[in-house]
């Protein structure tokens, strides 16, 4: 389960950004928006310089995971 429609679709690193910072959205509080937007601004900006589309695609994969992981969190939690 994706936390947001549109999962896959996400093929760039574009779309991945803005699909995660609309996850963000979805969040509970504003400060739990705030630092999950935070985190993934820092994760672009370490990852901007890959080159390897293989590994674009495992970054990709994991943060859609990682997204859902952290969307059920906060659903259980409400």
């Amino acid at each position: 389960m994706a936390p947001l429609p549109g999962a896959e679709l996400v093929q760039r690193p574009l779309q991945l950004y803005r699909y995660l910072l609309r996850c963000c959205q979805q969040l509970p509080t504003k400060g739990i928006q705030e630092h999950y937007k935070h985190a993934v601004r820092q994760s672009f900006r370490v990852h901007s310089d890959e080159d390897n589309p293989e590994r674009i695609q495992q970054i990709i994969k994991r943060a859609i995971e990682d997204a859902d992981w952290i969307m059920n969190k906060y659903k259980k939690q409400n």
